[in-house]
């Protein structure tokens, strides 16, 4: 457990210089901007990581949960729990995102200790955090987008529409059939069991949220459509 604690922590370290430098290299952009694109190779790393562990390194998390942590799926875990941690305190101190948010935080960082600590079910933890970490380069292009102006248009709506069907064939509908997995299992543990439950819980709080967003904006651009549906109809009328 001693190597595996200085393991986290030289991880918290590599997540915090980059962000160090990105503020001195790029600090008109300001701390969140950075800390977002921080976020972001996380984000890409991590999936390209735990793509590999599931579709090449094995086991398959379908079909083997509860299995003993690979060193690859140990370096995964410990490379993304060093950035939450990393991501938790800076969030923390700049008051940035709220209680869903910082209660998934929690609840990642608590089940990534576990699994290292248990020595198992690493795989099945390796395809949650692919199944989380790939809609985030999605969510950090949108507020990108938005900081650039950029965000109203074809890009805006092609990258939220391709962020909510990815959340729910990911999180919800894969989620779903990953948990059902787990707890038809006999080799996971009860607590990996909980924490699956728990995760998958917190996801359709995050989708609950994300049907009221993509009504509120669906509703919002068939307005605009019926108001220049309306001036183009008048307008029409005047030439004739």
């Amino acid at each position: 457990m001693t190597s595996l604690f200085l393991e986290v922590c030289a991880s918290l370290i590599g997540w915090i210089a980059p962000y160090a430098v990105l503020c001195h290299l790029n600090g008109h952009r300001g701390y969140e901007w950075n800390c977002r694109l921080v976020t972001l190779f996380h984000g890409i790393l991590v999936v390209c990581v735990t793509a590999y562990i599931g579709y090449v390194d094995g086991p398959w998390p379908f079909t083997h949960p509860g299995t003993k942590n690979t060193p690859l799926q140990v370096t995964a875990l410990v490379l993304s729990l060093g950035y939450f941690i990393f991501d938790m305190c800076w969030c923390v101190y700049m008051g940035t995102e709220g209680p869903v948010m910082l209660a998934h935080h929690t609840l990642s960082m608590l089940g990534m200790v576990l699994i290292l600590w248990l020595g198992e079910s690493g795989i099945e933890s390796c395809a949650v955090l692919f199944g989380s970490e790939i809609t985030n380069p999605l969510l950090q292009l949108r507020w990108f987008l938005r900081r650039l102006g950029r965000y109203e248009g074809l890009l805006g709506d092609a990258v939220d529409l391709l962020f909510v069907a990815l959340f729910v064939a990911m999180r919800i509908l894969l989620g779903g059939y990953m948990l059902y997995c787990e707890l038809s299992s006999a080799r996971p543990r009860p607590v990996v069991k909980a924490g699956g439950v728990a995760m998958y819980a917190l996801s359709w709080v995050f989708m609950v949220d994300i049907a009221r967003f993509a009504h509120r904006k669906a509703s919002t651009r068939y307005r605009r459509w019926q108001e220049r549906h309306k001036l183009s109809n008048g307008h029409d009328g005047k030439v004739d």
